[in-house]
């Protein structure tokens, strides 16, 4: 009963949002908009659930801006130097992605380091590579790669957005249905506990990891085809939106509790408020502050909850 109260909570403030917008700004109930956000989505969205994977085990990845950086430059490279396809292109993002990320995730686990500190190495790592492999060039693609951002068949979606919803559908199933999830789950909830009762510890959280860094690498795709080219400054600060997602979601920062299905919608959320505050005309500073807000009242949220 509580998950589906917190789903419906969720979608009355996504409600209340598009109606103050709405109210404010009329053309915000358009399918234009409709399909600005929605393109505008799947990178967050299939990081998000990576980071709800990742932070139902008690850890995070701070380094999941700089490694989309990273991976869009090597489809960059790939596609407008060495003349790949597109599929090749996007397998080897994803290889690229889920080697870092896993990396990250081992010597987080195995080292028994924090997950923040790790990530943050990893975070200037890769974006290092991002610069190395462009040479501080930006790469232009072109429509090799935009087909996937684009609307197509007459809708205002994309196939990126398709695909982010499978994917998304897929992470629900794996975190509530699977073995796999409920391990990730209880190991969050308390990982001595688990570790007596004889359940995997150490590999289901280097998977999580891994499986983040694969997403990121997919994302990273995704977002070079919004922009047809490969910037190795893609991605600052991204991790912060993905994160900001998913507590609005109601994943808890210490573990043990989370929903991809509630991370996506506060993607929305988190999507919603910027398209808003661009059309009611808001400057960079009061986005930066009210996207702050919102990040603090749903830990706080989150706080009260497990109170």
């Amino acid at each position: 009963m509580r998950r589906f109260t917190d789903f419906f909570i969720l979608m009355g403030v996504l409600a209340a949002m598009i109606g103050l917008f709405g109210m404010l700004r009329e053309s915000f109930f358009s399918l234009g908009t409709l399909g600005t956000v929605a393109n505008r989505i799947p990178a967050l969205a299939l990081v998000a659930t990576g980071m709800t994977l990742v932070m139902v085990t008690g850890g995070i990845d701070l380094s999941v801006g700089s490694l989309l950086g990273f991976c869009g430059a090597v489809a960059g490279v790939l596609m407008a130097d060495l003349h790949w396809g597109l599929t090749l292109a996007m397998t080897a993002c994803v290889c690229v992605g889920a080697v870092l990320g896993g990396t990250t995730g081992a010597v987080s686990v195995k080292l028994r380091l924090p997950s923040f500190i790790v990530s943050l190495g990893m975070l200037e790592i890769a974006r290092g590579l991002a610069f190395l492999t462009t040479n501080s060039q930006t790469k232009y693609i072109g429509a090799d790669i935009e087909t996937l951002g684009a609307p197509f068949g007459g809708m205002v979606i994309s196939p990126a957005f398709v695909i982010s919803l499978l994917v998304v559908a897929a992470g629900q199933v794996m975190l509530s249905q699977m073995a796999l999830g409920r391990h990730l789950i209880a190991i969050g909830a308390n990982r001595e506990a688990a570790l007596v009762s004889g359940l995997p510890v150490d590999r289901p959280r280097i998977f999580a990891h891994a499986l983040l860094g694969a997403l990121t690498g997919l994302a990273a795709v995704f977002n070079c085809s919004r922009l047809g080219s490969a910037d190795p400054n893609a991605g600052t600060g991204f991790e912060l939106g993905a994160i900001a997602a998913v507590v609005v979601g109601g994943t808890s920062l210490m573990g043990g509790r989370g929903s991809v299905v509630k991370s996506f919608m506060g993607v929305l959320i988190i999507a919603t408020l910027e398209a808003g505050l661009i059309q009611v005309g808001a400057t960079e500073p009061v986005k930066r502050v009210v996207t702050g807000l919102v990040i603090v009242a749903a830990v706080l949220a989150d706080t009260w909850r497990r109170k």
